[in-house]
């Protein structure tokens, strides 16, 4: 029997409950589903199979972090919107205090070994976005028609100018899910289900999660204000002056819009990242890659990563409060999101035009990742034959021999930084 405890005394367990799961939680977006299913499903019982599934699949098919977008979701189920909170900062902080800590400690990483170290984690980063790829193809391109779908993203994404290369693969992906034959969820249960796959007829119970349609519309509001109104704000205000506002504007601007526009969560939100900072000479390729290698043997949400990218930003005021506003703005769109759309939920499940043009948003996201694996992930990681036998035994050991990313990050960051001392 599920738990009825009133949300006003479960905040703090809400927490705890977070906290703990920020700090154990390996293994990227998909891992993290699968932590929360054993958690608040099987061990707490904070909702039911049904539930959860259809948290999942709402929260797969927005834009954001998937996995962050699920466990504020429950958040709200357990607590309110105070449960909600409790549970992104429980779940995000460990990640983030430790990637920040990685970029004020960077300056260590030099001579042969320091960059031998920094090279490793770069190869692991080819490993994780190919691992990413195997698995979001079969979970959300496993048809024929999807997987076309796909492909014509990817040569968008690859083609396309970055700066809007993402985006169009996205959009072309919407309207090419509004051809595809309505799906029905798999009874094998091999992947967490999608929007798709829920819709007028199905059996599973309205969910509720207590919060007004009057937040809803103001979310969405906030949502598309900060969205259209940010960046016109920060163009004026650094065109008259360069200082420290300035800088505040032009970095939170950067990191909405890459939150806003991540359909996928996870892995999807390298290329769009990329062109957020890379692209404006902001950090350099390499510092880039080491830090999405470093990301990888951490636990929690894979968008801590914009915690190590707010500090290592150059020229910087403060790499703390940068690092802070990075965080708190690539997490801010998908939150907003989730409040706009949850209060709606029940009647928008309904829509079949929606659902079709998510389901093909899921699989254009598969493409755009397939894009960022060849450029830049291999192109600025992959420079000899011991480079690519490293990116392939890594890539093995995630698969094949499932084993936790954070000791192959340690083999592989080991035996890079062997071979460049010899």
């Amino acid at each position: 029997m599920i738990d009825r405890t009133p949300p006003a005394r479960s905040v703090l367990e809400v927490l705890y409950a977070f906290l703990r799961l920020g700090c154990l939680s390996f293994g990227g977006p998909i891992a993290h589903l699968g932590y929360f299913h054993t958690e608040f499903v099987e061990r707490r019982q904070w909702c039911d199979e049904a539930t959860f599934a259809e948290i999942v699949a709402i929260a797969q098919s927005m834009p954001g972090p998937a996995s962050s977008q699920t466990g504020f979701a429950l958040g709200l189920l357990r607590a309110g919107w105070r449960g909600g909170v409790a549970a992104w900062v429980g779940f995000t902080m460990p990640s983030a205090l430790l990637m920040l800590a990685f970029a004020l400690g960077l300056q260590l990483f030099t001579g042969r070994m320091g960059v031998g170290i920094v090279h490793g984690l770069q190869l692991v980063a080819v490993a994780i976005v190919a691992q990413a790829i195997v698995s979001m193809r079969k979970a959300l391109a496993p048809d024929a028609f999807r997987t076309v779908i796909a492909l014509v993203a990817a040569a968008i994404a690859f083609f396309a100018p970055p700066s809007s290369g993402t985006l169009l693969a996205i959009v072309a992906g919407a309207m090419l899910g509004w051809f595809l034959p309505r799906s029905r969820p798999s009874a094998g249960g091999q992947h967490p289900p999608t929007v798709g796959e829920f819709g007028a007829g199905s059996h599973s119970p309205e969910l509720r999660f207590g919060l007004p349609k009057l937040a809803g519309i103001l979310a969405a509001a906030a949502f598309f204000a900060l969205l259209l109104v940010l960046p016109l704000v920060a163009g004026i205000v650094s065109s008259q002056a360069h200082g420290v506002t300035s800088q505040c504007l032009s970095v939170f601007n950067a990191f909405y819009r890459t939150g806003a526009l991540v359909f996928g969560g996870g892995h999807v939100v390298l290329p769009l990242l990329e062109n957020a900072v890379v692209a404006r000479g902001w950090i350099d390729q390499p510092g880039f890659l080491s830090g999405y290698g470093a990301a990888q043997a951490l636990p929690g949400p894979l968008f801590a990563f914009s915690a190590y990218l707010g500090a290592v930003i150059r020229p910087t005021f403060n790499p703390v409060a940068l690092s802070a506003i990075a965080l708190i703005a690539i997490f801010l769109p998908g939150v907003l999101v989730m409040v706009a759309v949850l209060p709606f939920w029940n009647e928008l499940r309904r829509q079949r035009l929606i659902q079709a043009s998510l389901r093909g948003v899921n699989a254009a996201v598969v493409g755009v990742l397939v894009a960022a694996f060849i450029r830049p992930v291999c192109s600025s990681a992959v420079h000899s034959a011991l480079d690519i036998v490293l990116a392939l035994a890594a890539f093995t050991l995630l698969m094949r021999w499932k084993i936790s990313p954070w000791i192959v990050v340690f083999a592989v960051a080991s035996v890079s930084a062997i071979a460049a001392v010899l």
